[in-house]
């Protein structure tokens, strides 16, 4: 098989949650270039619509579904819609998200559950639900799961990210994809995380405001990660070019983990 065939991804369908804005959007746009349906999940339907509306315009085939996957019973549905329409999942992004700050002796217990139910119980329960009603039966499946490089190290004291759900969740992704990489290797799925570093987002803002330039001392490159520095790795991990790698996180953080 040739180097550009087993990067296509045409006749995939690929959903990605969170994929309205920021890094979901820019990663569902890599793997519609690259020939996949793309499916848009987030809760915000205008945000959604023109998401779609931007992906069309590129020529990507895109269906949107409006859902909170912090609510069990949306998870159902949201498979049900896109197998309705596409009748197969192919590539799984579990991209949506969630942060709360506050110091951890008085971290309240709303906001450590808000953190839980998207970061670690959604990513759980769609991917079970996309691998027992279309990956194990077709014998085939990517499941891309975007941790970070927060799951891998507890913050630094100066830079007074007091984010201890938030760290403890994507950790919990980090080894969530071990375990199921381990367990559905026999069906053909591939099952691997990306753990981004920093880059600028809505999430991100208010704490780039006050470390970025700590950040950018400690990478190596120098610099923080834009919208281009993840899509080869998705295209990557979602394709035929990564059928052998599965349980393994994809550091994408210009080498801040490594000083």
């Amino acid at each position: 098989m040739g180097v550009k065939q087993l990067f296509d991804l045409a006749g995939k369908v690929a959903v990605v949650t969170g994929g309205s804005r920021g890094l979901g959007l820019t990663m569902a746009a890599a793997l519609g270039e690259m020939g996949a349906r793309v499916v848009l999940v987030a809760r915000k339907a205008d945000e959604l619509e023109a998401a779609r509306a931007a992906l069309v315009t590129q020529g990507i085939d895109c269906m949107i579904v409006t859902g909170d996957l912090a609510q069990p019973a949306t998870i159902p549905r949201i498979v049900d819609s896109v197998l309705d329409q596409w009748q197969q999942i192919d590539i799984l992004v579990n991209n949506a998200g969630a942060n709360w700050a506050a110091p951890a002796e008085d971290y309240p217990d709303d906001g450590w559950r808000k953190v839980m139910a998207l970061n670690v119980d959604a990513q759980f329960a769609l991917s079970r639900e996309v691998g027992k009603r279309s990956m194990i039966p077709r014998r085939t499946g990517k499941i891309i799961n975007i941790a970070s490089i927060a799951g891998l190290f507890g913050n630094p004291p100066a830079w007074e990210m007091q984010t201890i759900a938030y760290n403890t969740s994507k950790g919990a992704l980090v080894n969530f994809t071990r375990a199921l990489a381990a367990e559905w290797g026999r069906y053909n799925i591939n099952v691997n995380a990306i753990c981004p570093g920093f880059f600028p987002s809505r999430m991100t803002k208010t704490v780039l405001e006050r470390i970025d330039r700590a950040v950018i001392d400690l990478t190596p490159l120098g610099r923080l990660g834009n919208d281009d520095d993840l899509k080869g790795s998705v295209v990557f991990l979602a394709s035929e070019a990564s059928r052998h790698v599965t349980g393994q996180a994809l550091v994408v953080d210009g080498g801040c983990t490594i000083v």
